[in-house]
């Protein structure tokens, strides 16, 4: 591994850096999430024409920038430094590579195209207390159990005959809850049963904005810059992404792909972004906190002289760095692993991100509780800059968390608690590990 950027690396990062300290301030940033969409469109179009943001790890031939897991990461770093309220996560590092994998020649011509140059946004509609499942991060479920497994809950999906392929033989029907931007989004990516409880599948259907019978309603989050929505499909008209009988799309970069292989891989890669996102708020809290206890006098000295204060940022500052650098492995490791595989998810990638984005989650929650504290009563006032950050780091680990489910699921991946007769131990979703009888 180099450990060094390249040179159109660290421009993507000083350009957007630039860029988001102009017109993204926290008075901005709290603007931007009482609109409609709940981000700024005007930035959003700026971002992605000039910058190319939505199409930075597309191919060049559908209309994307062609860099990979790194450039990306680096970007979302600085859109976590400005808690940019953004659909960057939701279509840039979810549901735009789900496109590209599994999309058939039309689709992806039709759609990445549109997403790349910002024209289109997407969400991927999975319920959202089970994103972390979906993703491969927090457990392994293939069987697409998390999509509600044919039972009440969730979307389940029904074909009404053949007719050429056409999006009206498919129907959705059900709920799902805590979409990122699934309010405003101009595609959903629906996660759906088919097949009833028994014999049946999860399959990932493609729902355009304004569809009959779809209803969305915009939630009142935690934190306000990740906008999160309730998608309610009362029998509407959805297309498959890919190929449903053949399990993947037959023009896309990877025909063939089961929907389960291609969420997982997409787990790795999404979970190194969103470590270097949480690496970039949590830096961010760190220097707004070691700005303030310079200026802040408290018995004729500045409070950052004393020395309980100096340790408590000390450590803060090592688990950032900690958290930095897990992060770049993440991202080089992803990336390393998409130029060197076929198919299936990369285990050693996968274990990489997974571990990175529970170090990211935790200096992230780490600083943030050291700025509220460390600003003293004004910290601890809602109208304070710093509770921005607070809401994005307990938000994070309610979504892609908790910090334990992913570091068990880690070790499980690596094989860390195998037994010497090859079986292992297994993880209890309400009590940890389960104890072995030998």
């Amino acid at each position: 591994m180099d450990a060094a950027f390249t040179e159109e690396q660290d421009g993507i990062r000083r350009t957007l850096r630039g860029l988001l300290r102009e017109r993204c301030g926290p008075d901005e940033v709290k603007a931007a999430v009482r609109t409609a969409p709940g981000h700024d469109p005007a930035l959003w179009r700026l971002l992605a024409r000039q910058l190319g943001l939505p199409g930075l790890a597309l191919p060049p031939e559908v209309g994307g920038v062609g860099c990979g897991p790194t450039e990306l990461a680096l970007a979302c770093e600085e859109a976590g430094r400005a808690l940019l309220p953004s659909p960057l996560t939701a279509t840039a590092v979810l549901a735009a590579p789900l496109v590209d994998r599994l999309g058939t020649g039309p689709q992806r011509a039709e759609l990445l195209p549109r997403i790349a140059d910002g024209e289109l946004t997407a969400a991927l509609a999975v319920p959202g207390a089970e994103l972390g499942r979906a993703l491969g991060l927090t457990g392994g479920d293939r069987g697409g159990g998390w999509a509600g497994g044919g039972r009440a809950g969730g979307v389940q999906a029904r074909e009404c005959g053949k007719g050429g392929g056409e999006a009206g033989n498919w129907r959705l029907y059900g709920q799902v809850g805590q979409v990122l931007d699934g309010h405003s989004a101009g595609l959903l990516l629906v996660a759906a049963r088919t097949g009833g409880y028994t014999g049946g599948r999860t399959l990932l259907f493609l729902v355009r904005a304004g569809a009959p019978g779809l209803a969305r309603t915009r939630l009142t989050a935690l934190d306000e810059t990740r906008p999160q929505g309730r998608i309610e499909l009362r029998d509407v008209a959805a297309e498959p992404l890919g190929n449903p009988d053949g399990g993947g799309g037959g023009g896309g970069a990877g025909g063939g792909v089961a929907p389960a292989d291609a969420l997982a891989r997409l787990g790795t890669t999404a979970a190194a972004a969103l470590a270097a996102e949480a690496v970039g708020a949590a830096d961010a809290a760190l220097g707004r906190t070691v700005e303030y206890v310079r200026t802040r006098e408290q018995f004729g000295r500045p409070i950052g002289s004393f020395q309980a204060v100096k340790h408590r940022l000390a450590e803060v500052y090592v688990k950032v760095e900690e958290a930095r650098s897990a992060a770049y492995y993440a991202a080089w490791a992803a990336g390393s692993a998409a130029a060197a595989s076929g198919r299936g998810p990369d285990t050693g990638a996968a274990v990489a991100s997974g571990l990175a984005l529970a170090t990211a989650l935790e200096a992230q929650l780490a600083a943030a509780g050291a700025a509220v504290q460390l600003h003293g009563g004004i910290g601890f006032t809602w109208e304070h800059d710093a509770h921005l950050y607070v809401k994005r780091a307990a938000s994070d680990e309610l979504l892609f968390g908790p910090v334990h489910r992913l570091r068990a699921h880690a070790a499980e991946l690596e094989g860390l608690f195998a037994q010497p007769d090859g079986s292992g131990a297994t993880i209890d979703g309400h009590l940890g590990w389960k104890a072995v009888t030998v």
